[in-house]
């Protein structure tokens, strides 16, 4: 059947990997930057630095692509920034139909101004709290869990999963570690992945998209990865003859056979350069081979996007319809880091009733 701008907006929709630094309002970046002092940004029109964001993403370079996070991370140095920044992002991925989340942040950017680390999680918890109650009482309800990210450049990973443990009972779903692939492998943070295990804690690794499949292998046979976060470069252990079916090799077939959740962002990956464009990437051969594939946005502002607009750029160049639309969302809601029986509730009771409305 026909798919509308509508029927995407309205389906259900399950996203396991968002920066909450990555997806401000850039008229929140101006109002917080005025309040705080923050005289760094590029420019206080909220239209120009929104299209400043986008236009500096697209450099094809993740180093480039990373450097945006300055000015955002600048103005997230309070209680209240980091409060009201979480309100806002639970309330807008909610009017895009987005059911459940999993956001993520770097405890250990937001500490510029004194703020402990504690002060931080506990902001943006509370931020989470009223923005996910706002986006009930307006009729759409979203359930948001954090995942608490290490700097894969720094030093403070095993403290950061400390303090993912410490609130884990309190809407911290889980662990990350991100930034530059390349010189900072995840084995450099084995002692956290480690202590996670050992606490029976939920992480994933951002890994094979900057770098190739090193970094993949080793947040797998290493680290233990629960997901890989983009994991787009698996398609380098992917032999594609001139006639015939593609060859997995060991890595790819591990990952397809283990059913490792990839946490695909499609318009970040052609930002940074991991794949050319929409119509290349290689989601579409993972998706034919029946990898475990979730679509995810990334970073919103800088990407200009949102997830039914990851839908519909999906649609346009794959013909994708609701069924592949609700497989991405299944893939990704029986990988979130939710207890099962709460992940089976919103299968049941929300995802597959709210596709099988937009199929009647």
């Amino acid at each position: 059947m026909t798919v509308t701008a509508d029927g995407i907006l309205r389906a259900p929709k399950v996203l396991l990997h968002d920066h909450l630094d990555g997806g401000l309002r850039p008229r929140t970046i101006v109002e917080l930057a005025a309040d705080h002092g923050y005289r760094n940004l590029p420019t206080s029109d909220t239209d120009e630095l929104g299209a400043w964001f986008r236009q500096a993403a697209d450099s094809g370079s993740l180093e480039r692509y990373l450097e945006t996070f300055v000015h955002t991370v600048g103005v997230m140095q309070s209680k209240d920034a980091l409060a009201r920044v979480a309100a806002e992002c639970a309330l807008d991925l909610a009017r895009d139909g987005v059911v459940y989340a999993e956001v993520r942040f770097a405890p250990e950017l937001h500490v510029e101004h004194g703020l402990t680390l504690h002060e931080v999680v506990e902001s943006v918890l509370g931020g989470f709290e009223a923005g996910s109650a706002q986006a009930a009482g307006e009729g759409h309800p979203i359930r948001v869990g954090t995942l608490l990210t290490a700097m894969r450049h720094a030093a403070r990973s095993l403290e950061i999963a400390e303090l993912a443990v410490d609130y884990r009972d309190a809407g911290v779903a889980g662990f990350d570690i991100a930034g530059a692939e390349a010189g900072f492998p995840p084995t450099r943070h084995l002692d956290a992945f480690q202590y996670l295990q050992r606490e029976n804690a939920h992480f994933t690794i951002h890994a094979g998209e900057a770098f190739g499949l090193p970094s993949i292998w080793e947040a797998l046979q290493w680290c233990g990865a629960d997901r890989l976060g983009h994991g787009v470069r698996i398609v380098d252990d992917i032999t594609v003859p001139p006639s015939g079916p593609p060859v997995l090799g060991r890595l790819a077939a591990y990952v397809r056979d283990k059913r490792v959740p990839l946490e695909m962002c499609p318009s970040s990956n052609v930002q940074t350069g991991a794949a050319r464009s929409i119509a290349e990437h290689p989601i579409a051969m993972l998706h034919d081979l029946r990898f475990r594939i979730t679509v995810n946005t990334d970073n919103r502002l800088m990407s200009g996007t949102s997830l039914s607009r990851e839908f519909a750029l999906l649609c346009e160049a794959f013909d994708y319809g609701y069924e592949d639309f609700q497989w991405f969302t299944l893939n990704a809601m029986k990988s979130a880091f939710l207890p099962f029986d709460q992940r089976l509730a919103l299968i049941d009771g929300v995802i597959k009733p709210g596709y099988a409305a937009l199929r009647a």
